[in-house]
Order: C-alpha cells, then structure tokens, then sequence
C-alpha cells in the first residue's frame, strides 16, 4: 500500500531528525525528502509546525507498539508448547528487534528531546513503560512460573534493562558489550530467565 503524504512527511522528518538532528533540518529538507517541492509549504497543508510532525511521529510509534504488545500477549499461548528456553530466546530477540525498529525515534530521544519534556513523557509513558509492563506480564503467565512468588514488574525491569543496554552500546560504540555476538547474548539471557523456574524464595529477613 502506498503511504499516504502525511505519511511521507512522518517517516522522513524522523529518519531526517535521526540523522542530522531536530534543529539543523529544515522543512524544506523534509519537504523534499518527502517527494515534495522543497519550500513550497507543502507540509504545512498537513501539520502547523515541525514540531508537530516531530509529536505525531511519536504517537504513531506509540500507537504501534499498544497494538504490537496486545498481539504478542495474545499469540503467546500458542507458543506455549514450545521450551521455555526458546520461548525466552524468542522473546529477547524480538525485544532486540523492537530497538532496531525504533533506532530513529531512540536517537532522536538522546539527541533533542530534552527540548520535549513533554514528549519525553509521551515516549515513556506511551512505549518505554508499556514495554516493560508487557514483559512482566508474559513472565508471569509462563507455565514454568506458576506460583512463583517474584516481582515481575522489577525482573522485566532487569531483562528489559539488559536488551536496551545490549543495543545501545553496539549503536553508539560500534560493537557490543566486550564483543559478545547477539547469538551468545541472546542464549545468555535466556539462561538467566531458566533460573527463574528453578530458584527457589529467600526466607525473608
């Protein structure tokens, strides 16, 4: 299906802003990337500003990631009759590619949006949350977790933590943690999520 203009205009604003940055792009920048006559005003027909393109990319992403994280819950109990091993693998990897997916709107997160508090709020409230809620939540469903006494909410926190940090320093430093290849991460992580099956509660103290 064709994008629509306005679609145009998101997807290329954002892959600019990810680029060269929120200031140094021009609308007439955007305008021509997005397959219209560079300066003519084009965008205004569809957004009033530039940070308004910046704002709907935004919540589109969020709207996306509600709806991808309802289809993955939805899905997982299909999966269930696969390891619990491979069920994890499966789970960091698509946490590996929902950071690739996102790479642009994360690098324009650290590069300007302490200009957007506002929009930084969106983001957390809108994907970085929800992401982490849908882990503890797929966590705690496992079969292999039932009755676990453990609190999901602050273990997704610490998986999650693991897969964004993972990604970041390969983005920003060109190669992973102490040159750990993806495969060895991802079999890694899934290791830690088989102790969760096994351990057993500490006696408070």
């Amino acid at each position: 299906m064709t994008p629509s203009t306005r679609e145009r205009i998101v997807a290329e604003s954002l892959r600019l802003f990810a680029d060269r940055g929120y200031a140094a792009t021009s609308v007439a920048e955007i305008e021509a990337a997005a397959g219209l006559s560079p300066g003519a005003g084009g965008l205004y027909r569809h957004f009033r500003s530039k940070e308004e393109v910046l704002s709907s990319a935004i919540r589109e992403h969020i709207e996306r990631t509600r709806k991808q994280i309802s289809d993955v819950l939805a899905e997982s109990d299909s999966y269930k009759g696969r390891p619990l091993e491979v069920r994890l693998r499966m789970t960091c990897q698509a946490g590996l590619a929902k950071m690739r997916e996102e790479q642009d709107l994360i690098r324009v997160l650290f590069r300007d949006l302490d200009q957007f508090p506002n929009l930084v709020a969106e983001m957390r409230e809108g994907i970085v949350n929800p992401l982490y809620d849908g882990i503890a939540t797929w966590l705690s469903e496992q079969p292999e977790y039932a009755g676990a006494d453990e609190d999901w909410p602050a273990i997704a926190s610490i998986l999650g933590g693991a897969v964004v940090n993972y990604w970041l320093a390969n983005e920003s430093m060109y190669e992973p943690p102490t040159r750990i290849d993806e495969r060895r991460f991802v079999e890694s992580w899934a290791r830690l999520g088989m102790g969760l099956a096994t351990r057993e509660s500490s006696p408070a103290t």
